[in-house]
């Protein structure tokens, strides 16, 4: 790898913060008029060679925008025009986002798709959307679909290969690359699919650059920083994260797999100083051997989307090293880390979610950060105002449950073709993220459940988060992983929360009353409802996971709705 730096110079990233035309449809050519640095290769690739050891492969700027230009061509050749969505259905890594580079600059709508969604799902979801065509790894799957409803078929199905191989010297438009109004789409984005069918989140040129203007002068927080990125790149995170990176010339890592056994050599062999990932990776990580090597420079840890639990936390945060100051840093943009190391790193765990543009809450943990479950810490600077609200959109008293809205110029315009599922989300103002939430009285946030997971009981209503928080901190001797859900009693009876758990390596050989027997200790003594039942998921197929890697709670309730009905 080059020695040579490719970061933008200060006066470079605090110029982009105030640029008005910059957003997510042009980042990429902002980055290559601005950077000096701008032929350093800093954005990696990585492959598994025929020996076994991983290899990387950098690009720079030039690199990326040759490429881009490239696919461009192919788009244009074959009749994409600005304003047409265009199913990307490729693996993940750098690749997705070369097509969504290419087609931002024609002003096409790239529908980014995770490769590993149910083809039945997929097809109604591409159906769904409008695509004028689809570039995907592997169209078998789509031509069948599209042969059994032949008026659904889009104009072209193209292989990604076919892409890839144009060579270029093809026509573009004379207005190359797009430029695109404040409002103009850049990008649909499904959610994970945790809760149905996935919606399309629209992701606007403006509104998803908006609060990510600070990361300019935050990141990196120290010049030797690297940065391994573990998002989904087909989800809004991933873009998020490659967007900074693309602007600021941080060497990152673009990661194809989220899994540990994937993830840990080029961790070895990339020394990241930085890891960005959706919760379901450090889980992996903080599960068994702790990845001592991979981890050695590690400062931060960057969690978005669901918020993590503490159990997994506080085992990362022994690892690595990092400056003194860091924390105060990493909160005041403005203030300076200063360079004496201390043992261990801070995780940031934030919430966000695509609709959200980015982690609008976010709370740092250290090694002598104290415990607090469920907090996910005040909203940050993107946030006019958040607020926990009631079902008519009232803000109530602090200490009080109720549904989390916020207002920011960040959020999505809406779903794409679907504007009563966008007035859904809409109350008094407010966006509603879909949780449920309390504030206290310091004005933090505690993430309690998804909405569409609170379980009824005869109680009353049962936050399967929390739960989660004490089996995996409190029972992490046996417990790996979980997930909590809800499902009915006997006939007439209300619902009852039971857990489906991961045991650990070395607990294999409990059984599900000792796992509940001491859940439920534990649950009682942090004063929460106790589990009427608890599963052990011996096979990842009892274990179900979405796309994006999150535990399908929906499964497991359809799954084991008739669990206590004896």
């Amino acid at each position: 790898m080059s020695e040579r730096t490719s970061i933008a110079p200060l006066d470079v990233r605090e110029r982009l913060m105030t640029e008005p035309e910059l957003g997510a449809g042009n980042f990429l050519q902002y980055a290559l008029e601005t950077n000096p640095h701008r032929s350093v290769p800093f954005v990696f690739s990585h492959r598994t060679d025929h020996r076994g050891q991983v290899v990387l492969r950098g690009h720079s700027l030039e690199d990326l925008a040759a490429l881009r230009d490239r696919y461009a061509e192919w788009y244009w050749a074959n009749g994409v025009r600005p304003g047409e969505p265009v199913g990307i259905v490729v693996a993940e890594g750098l690749e997705p986002l070369i097509h969504f580079l290419a087609l931002s600059a024609l002003g096409a709508v790239p529908a980014m798709v995770n490769d590993a969604m149910r083809p039945d799902i997929m097809v109604r979801y591409l159906n769904h959307v409008g695509v004028v065509g689809v570039v995907a790894d592997d169209t078998t799957r789509l031509q069948s679909a599209y042969r059994a409803d032949p008026q659904s078929r889009p104009r072209f199905l193209a292989l990604a290969a076919e892409v890839r191989a144009h060579r270029g010297a093809g026509e573009l438009p004379g207005q190359y690359p797009y430029r695109h109004a404040p409002d103009d789409i850049v990008a649909l984005i499904h959610s994970s699919g945790t809760t149905g069918t996935p919606k399309s989140t629209t992701l606007s040129h403006r509104s998803f650059w908006d609060g990510k203007q600070p990361r300019m002068t935050r990141f990196p927080a120290e010049p030797y920083d690297r940065l391994m990125s573990l998002m989904p790149h087909t989800h809004a995170g991933g873009l998020s994260y490659f967007l900074t990176a693309v602007l600021l010339g941080l060497p990152t890592v673009v990661m194809a797999d989220w899994r540990r056994t994937v993830v840990e050599p080029v961790m070895e062999a990339f020394q990241p100083t930085m890891l960005a990932s959706f919760p379901r990776t450090f889980v992996e990580l903080a599960t068994g051997e702790l990845p001592v090597k991979g981890a050695a420079r590690v400062h931060s840890w960057f969690n978005t989307g669901d918020s993590a639990h503490y159990g997994h936390i506080r085992r990362l945060i022994q690892l690595g090293e990092r400056p003194a100051g860091l924390i105060k840093a990493w909160l005041l943009p403005t203030g300076e880390a200063a360079h004496e190391p201390l043992p261990g790193s801070q995780f940031v765990d934030g919430l966000g979610s695509s609709e959200m543009g980015m982690a609008l809450f976010g709370q740092v943990f250290a090694p002598e950060t104290p415990r607090n479950d469920r907090c996910v810490g005040p909203a940050q600077p993107a946030v006019i105002k958040a607020a926990v609200l009631d079902d008519d959109g009232r803000e109530v008293p602090d200490g009080t449950v109720g549904l989390l809205g916020v207002i920011t110029p960040s959020r999505t315009p809406g779903y794409w073709n679907d504007d009563r599922l966008t007035r859904s989300f809409e109350l008094a103002g407010y966006w509603l993220t879909g949780d449920v939430a309390y504030r206290d009285a310091a004005g933090s946030f505690y993430h309690l459940d998804r909405t569409v997971d609170v379980i009824d009981t005869a109680a009353g209503p049962v936050y399967s988060l929390p739960i989660e928080e004490v089996l995996l901190a409190d029972c992490d001797d046996l417990v790996q992983d979980c997930s909590v859900v809800g499902v009915p009693g006997r006939p007439g009876e209300a619902q009852r929360p039971i857990a489906v758990v991961r045991l650990q390596a070395d607990a294999a050989h409990a059984t599900a009353d000792e796992v509940r027997e001491k859940a439920n200790k534990a649950l009682a003594d942090a004063g929460l409802a106790t589990l009427a039942a608890v599963l052990i998921a011996r096979t990842d197929a009892d274990f179900p996971l979405g796309p994006t890697g999150k535990v399908l709670k929906r499964e497991l309730r359809t799954r084991h709705a008739a669990l206590l009905a004896g």
